[in-house]
C-alpha cells in the first residue's frame, strides 16, 4: 500500500486592510508558489445554492434574483460582531474544507510549500497551523489612501474596518517575517525574496514581476 504524499508546509500570508497583501500574493505566485486565497474560496463557497439559502435565512434581502449582493451582506454583517459571527459560522467550515482539499491537491503534485492567503489569519487564531507567517504592513494613512482610491469607501469607513482587526503592531509581533510595503515595488520584491530565502524557498532567478496596479494593495 502506497503512503499518501507528505503534506506541504504552510506559509500564512496576512496583513491589515490596504497593506498590500494582494500584491505580495501576486509576487509569490510569480515565484512559482501555489497561493490559496481564502477570500476567493469564500466567494466560490457562497455560489453554492445550499449556502445561499442559509445566508438568505440569516440575512433576509441580501439575494437579488438568486445572486448574492455582497455589498448588502457586508453592510449587514460588519455592522454587528454578533451578526458577523453568524455569517462566519455558515461560511468558515466550508472554506476550511475547500482549502484542505486544495492543499491535498498540492501535496499530490509534490509541492513542498503552499501559501494560505487569509485576511484574518491571526484574528482567527490560525497561526498555530502555519509553519511561518508573513505579515504585510504599511502606515495607516497610506493604507487608508490606497483603499479609498480603489473602493469608494470613505476614510472613516476604512478606519472602522481597520479597528475591527487586530492592531497592526500586534500582527507584527506575531509574524515570522514582516514585509514593509511603504516603499516601491522593487523594495517589496527584495523583502519577499529575502523571506523566501530564509525559509529555504529561494525563488528562481528568472521569476518575472507581476502586472502591478497603481494602488499596490
Amino acid at each position: 500500500m502506497s503512503l499518501p504524499p507528505p503534506h506541504p508546509r504552510r506559509l500564512g500570508l496576512t496583513g491589515s486592510i490596504g497593506a498590500g497583501k494582494s500584491t505580495v500574493a501576486r509576487l509569490l505566485r510569480a515565484r512559482g508558489l501555489t497561493v490559496l486565497d481564502a477570500d476567493e474560496v469564500a466567494r466560490e463557497v457562497t455560489r453554492d445554492p445550499a449556502v445561499l439559502a442559509e445566508i438568505e435565512a440569516a440575512f433576509p434581502g441580501v439575494l437579488r434574483d438568486g445572486v448574492l449582493d455582497r455589498a448588502a451582506l457586508a453592510a449587514a454583517a460588519f455592522a454587528d460582531p454578533a451578526r458577523l459571527a453568524v455569517l462566519n459560522a455558515i461560511t468558515h467550515p466550508r472554506v476550511r474544507q475547500r482549502m484542505l482539499a486544495l492543499e491535498e491537491a498540492a501535496a499530490a503534485r509534490g509541492e513542498g510549500w503552499i501559501v494560505q492567503d487569509v485576511p484574518l489569519l491571526l484574528e482567527g487564531g490560525l497561526e498555530g497551523a502555519m509553519d511561518a507567517v508573513l505579515v504585510v504592513d504599511a502606515p495607516l494613512d497610506l493604507r487608508i489612501a490606497r483603499v479609498t482610491a480603489r473602493s469608494g469607501l470613505t476614510a472613516e469607513e476604512v478606519r472602522a474596518r481597520d479597528a475591527r482587526q487586530m492592531p497592526a503592531e500586534e500582527k507584527r509581533k506575531r509574524a515570522t517575517f514582516v514585509l514593509d510595503n511603504s516603499g516601491d515595488l522593487a523594495d517589496l520584491e527584495r523583502q519577499v525574496d529575502a523571506a523566501l530565502g530564509a525559509l529555504g524557498m529561494a525563488p528562481p532567478a528568472t521569476s518575472a514581476p507581476p502586472e502591478e496596479s497603481p494602488s499596490r494593495s
